[in-house]
């Protein structure tokens, strides 16, 4: 029998804002290990550098785009200043893919160790300390903050100016009470969480994926609005450290931007460890004397469910708030700044790279963004935007990575389309494994077998896409994939044994009579 999770200190809630210098930072505690993470990203006695005449390039936010392109620009001799009015690193290292990949170490561990005498191994219970899962977040975030403190980017020849900073023409920005004149310009501002007109939500109060790491206690019970990858991982995450989590998003599908058997695979997994409503958007909140209450819709049936707390992830928007964006002559297309396929924006010397520019919320794809940017902006470069492939991952249990086009996208693109799909249970790791849950998909040129999408589903599957991704970005063909040598037994072997069903497919008979004409001869 598996083991039962148990919660230390399961009841309560104690907000980050308890124990937030006011000031400032969203979701951070006052103490221990959020306030090293700010004495590197934010040191309280930074001095701001005196500006020169004109800088090479002035990029406007510290998030991944930003230090990308500032360590990028001062490596290659460009003069470089670097404003950030709140925290370097940004979402990435605050809010998004550090803390919550430490948060789901600690979670996933919780439910393979619950799972373990399936395996043949006994462990009793298992109890998670949900406080010190927690402060764990905290004290690894603060550890790899030193690669974006403000003192490691001073040291490499980048300006850092901290401080709030909107433009004063189409080639200055103030920045802390001081002007700054740039040649080029970078904004890289990053997103923030989009917060859904609900009635009653404001009142009843929320978390969102930059307070819910601010926790010091569980709330035993927690709705979550929203299946994004935000929404999903979070979700199965804070149920396997022992919440009662319920799902709610008004999609008739997961991972809308994913193949839809993927969603199917997911939802299938999710169900198992959390209530989930799928096409239930929320009415409205009403707060109680025993917690909160969310009102939702289904199939035209009322749905109401009781929580201690609500975590929204229901999407990002720009952060755009106060940068003045009129007296630079920069032009928004509906929420975002209008670019180019170079991300040049309508002021002809400022750029635009990560979150803010629209296209991907990945800071993987902010890495790529900032070096095209960089390049077009201060070495006359003509890289494309629409040249980058760009795969991404949702970390659930199943995880869900893509890359390239889907079935769908290729056919509208107007190419002959074969989609092959290999089955996890037909893998011979994923069956020791017992992970059986998930395929491997691919999209190829029905004609000449060139790899243009793939879809993965598996436990690796971030660590396996990258392969997709290569064949995707150099045009491989499938044999490719067959010809390539894997370790036995892994889940990579999925990609191989896709290349062996298109050369399967390719021995017609015709090409079998061929054949076996040819071995008689040389009998």
């Amino acid at each position: 029998m598996p083991g039962r999770l148990g919660l230390v200190r399961p009841g309560g809630l104690v907000h980050a804002a308890e124990g937030l210098d006011t000031g400032t930072f969203e979701g951070l505690l006052a103490e221990g290990e959020d306030r090293r993470l700010v004495g590197l990203v934010h040191p309280p006695d930074w001095a701001n550098p005196s500006p020169p005449s004109r800088y090479d390039l002035l990029v406007l936010g510290g998030g991944t785009a930003g230090l990308v392109a500032a360590l990028g620009g001062a490596a290659l001799g460009a003069r470089v200043a670097l404003c950030e009015r709140a925290l370097l690193g940004g979402d990435c290292l605050v809010y998004g893919c550090v803390p919550s990949k430490a948060l789901l170490r600690s979670a996933h561990l919780a439910h393979d160790v619950q799972e373990a005498a399936a395996l043949g191994v006994e462990t009793g219970d298992v109890v998670v300390d949900f406080a010190a899962v927690l402060e764990r977040v905290r004290r690894l975030r603060a550890d790899i903050a030193p690669h974006d403190a403000a003192l490691r980017l001073r040291e490499a020849g980048v300006d850092v100016h901290l401080g709030a900073a909107r433009f004063l023409a189409p080639d200055a920005v103030e920045c802390a009470g001081q002007t700054l004149r740039f040649r080029r310009a970078l904004l890289a501002t990053g997103g923030q969480a989009r917060i859904p007109d609900i009635p009653g939500l404001q009142t009843a109060g929320y978390l969102t994926h930059a307070t819910v790491f601010g926790l010091t206690r569980a709330p035993r019970r927690l709705a979550v609005i929203g299946g994004g990858p935000v929404g999903c991982e979070l979700a199965q995450g804070l149920a396997r450290l022992g919440l009662e989590v319920t799902l709610l998003t008004e999609s008739s599908r997961l991972l809308p931007r994913d193949d839809p058997e993927a969603s199917d695979a997911l939802a299938r997994a999710l169900a198992a460890e959390v209530q989930l409503w799928l096409d239930a958007p929320v009415t409205r909140v009403e707060k109680t004397a025993g917690g909160k209450v969310v009102h939702a819709q289904r199939h035209g049936e009322a749905l109401r469910v009781e929580v201690d707390e609500i975590l929204l992830a229901t999407g990002r928007v720009p952060a755009l708030e106060g940068l003045g964006l009129e007296a630079a002559g920069i032009r928004l297309d509906g929420a975002y700044p209008a670019v180019d396929d170079g991300l040049r924006t309508s002021n002809a010397r400022v750029f635009a790279a990560g979150d803010v520019a629209g296209r991907w919320a990945f800071t993987h794809a902010a890495d790529a963004m900032a070096r095209l940017a960089l390049q077009n902006a201060l070495f006359f470069g003509k890289k494309r935007l629409s040249a980058l492939h760009v795969p991404w991952c949702t970390y659930t249990h199943p995880e869900v990575a893509h890359v390239g086009l889907g079935a769908e996208e290729a056919y509208a693109a107007g190419k002959r389309v074969l989609t092959l799909t290999t089955e996890m249970a037909d893998n011979d790791r994923a069956v020791v494994d017992e992970e059986t849950e998930g395929f491997a998909r691919i999209h190829a040129d029905a004609r000449t077998g060139r790899v243009l999408g793939a879809t993965l589903v598996s436990r690796h599957a971030g660590e396996s896409i990258g392969e997709a991704a290569l064949a995707v970005r150099l045009g491989l063909r499938l044999p490719a994939l067959a010809d390539t040598i894997h370790p036995y037994p892994t889940q990579a072997e999925a990609w191989k044994k896709l290349g062996d069903a298109w050369n399967a497919r390719r021995l017609t008979p015709g090409a079998r009579a061929l054949l076996k004409a040819v071995l008689s001869v040389q009998r």
